[in-house]
């Protein structure tokens, strides 16, 4: 049986809020999460971090974070079948080999900006080599965020062999690249300042399925 456990994200702050630790316990084509955005979601610079851990080890690939508009996907990371991280901008995606994901929490960043078309993944604050990915590209705003699915259309066409396995917390999102220094305090536990894009303390979240959730304090 799956057990609450606190998430590390919950030892951060010197006040009294709730934090929202997401499991995800099963493979499923209908169990997701949204998230709802402090502003829209147009972007020419981003840093998405998340806290994760998920046992599917090489099976299959893998949705951490999906953001669709009508037509496209607009940001979709993702771990690959081949144990890589990657994520995609709306076409062809750019690939990480960085360690596998398992069942101890991971502190995962992506950042990426769309002047020099810099994209980078953190794990634990360790940063990736630098690859040059959709230089001049604007993410476009008017779509849903969902978290353990993988839309083919708009909120709709899931695939279980996609879902995401696992538990998931601390999903902070800026509209720009954070300093190699500030992601270092955020995996440490230092307080910074809060996402504008999707901030995990206050963020409204729509839940569909069986996807088991615990408020800590």
């Amino acid at each position: 049986a799956i057990k609450p456990q606190m998430c590390i994200c919950s030892l951060v702050f010197p006040v009294a809020v709730t934090i929202k630790t997401l499991v995800f316990p099963s493979e499923t084509s209908d169990s997701y999460v949204e998230m709802v955005p402090l502003k829209p979601l147009q972007l020419k610079a981003f840093t998405l971090c998340m806290r994760l851990a998920t046992e599917l080890k090489g099976e299959r690939e893998v949705i951490l974070f999906a953001y669709r508009t009508g037509d496209y996907d607009e940001l979709n990371v993702w771990r690959e079948l081949d144990g890589r991280l990657s994520f995609y901008l709306s076409g062809d995606g750019v690939f990480f080999q960085v360690p596998e994901l398992g069942a101890l929490k991971t502190h995962l960043c992506v950042t990426w900006d769309s002047s020099s078309g810099a994209a980078t993944v953190f794990m634990d604050g360790r940063k990736s080599l630098t690859k040059i990915y959709k230089k001049g590209h604007t993410i476009r705003a008017g779509g849903k965020v969902l978290l353990g699915q993988d839309p083919d259309s708009y909120l709709g066409d899931y695939d279980a062999k996609q879902s995401f396995v696992g538990e998931v917390c601390d999903v902070n999102m800026w509209d720009s690249v954070l300093p190699d220094r500030t992601i270092k305090d955020l995996v440490s536990g230092k307080r910074v300042q809060r996402g504008n894009v999707f901030d995990w303390e206050t963020i409204q979240l729509k839940i569909s399925g069986t996807v088991e959730h615990f408020d800590n304090f």
